[in-house]
């Protein structure tokens, strides 16, 4: 008996039961790997990877930019966070894309810190120092090793995950992510004197219109990368405006290895485990909803299995992390905006962005020259990507047939409570602080209203449809078709 094909995911249906929603891509020849499975050119893997890289890094130091000065952290101690925080983003990486037995999605998927453990952490460690991160690598540990346990519970939630819920949640996790775009433009630093300045949203306006030129004007590879141009041409034109900071490099090391523990072992508390626990099942659900979106775009759908391999990499990926001095990993979702982009399908491209974390992790002076990029030039490619990915969004939700039932009701109300923590940062400000782990990411808060409204309209008290013949049979007898009986 032949093998069924790998594309074909029959655990997504559409909500109405439509079979046009239903169906997968067509799998691709035998003869032909699909384009997730393929290999490019070294120059073009190196360059395709450094484009994902440069699109995720201000990403990945930005967590510990925050928790090392909240926890007593000196500025050598916080750049090395950073440091770790890339190492273990690249580790992270390679599990997800290559992966080993059932662990990683393999799937062209970028992991890194999680900003949805940066709240908790600074709760955990504040006033602590150096025992405040390891009580915070302690919690990680545990509730990783907890989230590695139920991935395999876990990623059967997939099949309530129809179009109606994936499309609303890819939509909102491309507009929840404008926002940073945003303050990029701005400068990232809303404390700073220039934050918001005629300067810096030029600049970022600038960049935009560039990545769009050349998007329009460049073909084939080229065209492929005009983001990672557009950072270029970007840098080279804000260093005589003057928001280019050498700085890092000045003071960064040649080589720096993250030591194992540098901060002492760690130590586990109750209350702390049970926050970062509550973090890691908001982390595993939104990188579910992050690998049905991710499938979909490379015409290869999430199923279980896939889906059950992406939770093991993610948390396998977090519970290592702590041991080399890093924080809890998860997908990022800006980089599925850069693979809806650039139409770069294969997981190895991914991968050698994976490597090229790893060594910005041990050469410190190498990851410095990737922080030249000024945020305002970030911000401005930032719309674009993640632009790309609520776009994505939309594309799934004109499949999941919204005249059909209550399904736009769905979207409309799930939308519209996943956009409060957007439009209105402090509306759960007198909830209790647990509460907010979830209730700040509208993310999660929208993926869970659009699962539980899904379910109520579409499969709770709904009768099936009736079998042909007994709808005959109530029907009474058919009369004959006259060009049957001749």
């Amino acid at each position: 008996m032949a093998a069924k094909p790998r594309f074909r995911n029959d655990a997504v249906a559409g909500s109405d039961g439509d079979p046009h929603l239903d169906a997968a891509p067509d799998p691709a020849p035998p003869d032909r790997k699909h384009p997730v499975d393929e290999t490019l050119p070294p120059l073009k893997m190196f360059t395709s990877g450094l484009q994902h890289v440069a699109a995720m890094y201000a990403g990945v130091v930005a967590p510990p930019m925050i928790v090392g000065p909240a926890v007593g952290l000196t500025a050598k101690e916080t750049a090395f966070l950073m440091g770790a925080s890339l190492f273990t983003a690249g580790i992270a990486t390679l599990l997800q894309t290559l992966g080993f037995w059932r662990i990683g999605a393999r799937l062209p998927f970028v992991n890194g810190v999680s900003f949805a453990g940066v709240t908790p952490m600074v709760a955990i460690g504040k006033d602590r120092g150096h025992d405040g991160i390891a009580v915070i690598f302690g919690a990680i540990i545990v509730a990783s090793l907890l989230g590695f346990l139920l991935a395999p519970y876990f990623c059967k939630l997939v099949r309530f995950f129809p179009p109606v819920v994936t499309g609303t949640v890819i939509t909102l996790i491309g507009v929840s992510l404008l926002p940073v775009a945003f303050n990029w433009s701005q400068g990232g630093n809303a404390t700073a004197a220039d934050y918001g300045s005629t300067t810096n949203i030029t600049m970022a306006a600038v960049t935009l219109v560039i990545v769009l030129a050349l998007r329009k004007l460049l073909r084939g590879f080229l065209q492929q990368i005009a983001i990672l141009l557009g950072l270029v041409v970007g840098t080279l034109i804000a260093i005589p405006v003057g928001i280019t900071d050498f700085g890092a490099i000045k003071d960064a090391d040649l080589i720096g290895f993250p030591t194992p523990f540098h901060f002492g072992a760690p130590q586990f508390e109750i209350a702390a485990i049970v926050s970062m626990s509550i973090v890691m099942l908001v982390c595993m659900t939104e990188s579910t909803a992050d690998m049905l979106a991710l499938g979909r775009i490379v015409g290869r759908p999430a199923d279980e299995r896939t889906i059950e391999g992406g939770l093991r990499a993610d948390t396998l990926g977090s519970a290592v992390s702590p041991l080399f001095n890093g924080f809890m990993c998860s997908a990022f979702a800006q980089n599925i905006g850069l693979v809806a982009m650039t139409k770069v399908r294969s997981r190895f491209v991914v991968a050698a962005g994976g490597g090229i974390l790893i060594v910005l992790g041990l050469v410190p002076v190498a990851a410095s020259v990737i922080a030249l990029v000024p945020l305002p030039v970030l911000g401005g490619a930032g719309i674009v990507l993640f632009g790309s990915v609520a776009a994505s969004g939309i594309q799934t939700l004109a499949t999941a047939a919204l005249e059909k039932g209550e399904n736009a009701l769905i979207v409309a109300a799930a939308v519209g409570i996943g956009l409060i923590p957007i439009a209105a940062p402090e509306f759960y400000h007198s909830f209790p602080q647990d509460l907010l782990v979830v209730l700040d990411s509208g993310i999660s808060t929208g993926c869970v209203v659009a699962i539980v409204l899904n379910l109520a309209f579409n499969h709770l008290g709904k009768k099936p449809d009736p079998e042909p013949e007994q709808s005959e049979r109530e029907q009474g007898p058919v009369a004959p078709d006259p060009v049957a009986a001749h």
